[in-house]
């Protein structure tokens, strides 16, 4: 994925839109993609794991090819299936033990997950909790969403955090029907950046954006799979939400 400079993101302007006719109440985020830049984590987790269990060097592109699969916004799915398809059949667990030595670290060595980084500010997630009921529906583990979030001044906003540990996996809607309960579904609106996130809001009824970047691979395929799935939106960023709402 292309990097933009400080220079070009501040000329980068907001489009004008007209706001949604229906405002939600109630807002809800995935995390990786949305609220944290993963490609210096997740994402390098991934190629360094596929490359330590084939042998094989693998790209940026290649990740976003199975990524755009229905299934695999669990990363340790996708790497099982991906080492697999390489001629090395790996199990589900196997494909995590690798991972999380990549991703954790393992004897004294840091791992990616130091290179983690959020790229929407406590200001701005204290300007949406004034206004709206704010939410997270994650894949991620309660550990792995607990070491980048516990010590994050905006963690206090989001009144439900739902994980992989508190649900079933994406695509199934669970997540959103638990933070839900008994509302109404076009209350809210969901924002995410993966099939798997678009499929939940779909099967739970829920409005979605889709959080999708013009430089990334294959936008238009993947473009045009959010719109066929009924996203309202594709934003380059969670922060072009605000123009969208009144």
């Amino acid at each position: 994925m292309p990097k933009k400079t400080l220079a070009s993101a501040k000329k980068e302007k907001t489009p004008r839109r007209k706001p949604l006719a229906t405002q939600p109440q109630i807002l809800i985020f995935d995390v990786d993609g949305v609220l944290v830049d993963v490609r210096g984590t997740y994402w390098r987790s991934a190629l360094d794991t596929v490359r330590y269990l084939t042998g094989k060097r693998v790209t940026f592109a290649e990740l976003h090819q199975w990524k755009s699969k229905p299934g695999y916004n669990d990363d340790w799915s996708m790497v099982s299936a991906w080492v697999s398809s390489l001629g090395h059949p790996t199990t589900y667990e196997k494909a995590r033990e690798a991972f999380e030595k990549f991703y954790w670290g393992t004897d004294g060595k840091p791992g990616n997950v130091r290179n983690e980084r959020l790229i929407v500010t406590p200001k701005q997630i204290e300007r949406w909790a004034r206004r709206f009921e704010l939410n997270l529906f994650t894949g991620r583990t309660r550990q792995e969403f607990s070491f980048t979030f516990e010590r994050w001044p905006a963690t206090k906003y989001f009144r439900n955090v739902i994980t992989m540990d508190d649900a079933k996996k994406k695509p199934h809607p669970e997540g959103l029907h638990r933070i839900l309960g008994n509302r109404d579904p076009a209350s809210a609106l969901y924002l995410g950046d993966n099939i798997d996130d678009a499929l939940a809001a779909r099967d739970a009824g829920v409005p979605f954006m889709a959080i999708i970047a013009k430089g990334e691979h294959r936008f238009r395929q993947h473009a045009a799979r959010f719109r066929e799935l009924g996203a309202l939106a594709l934003l380059p960023r969670a922060t072009n939400l605000n123009a969208w709402l009144k």
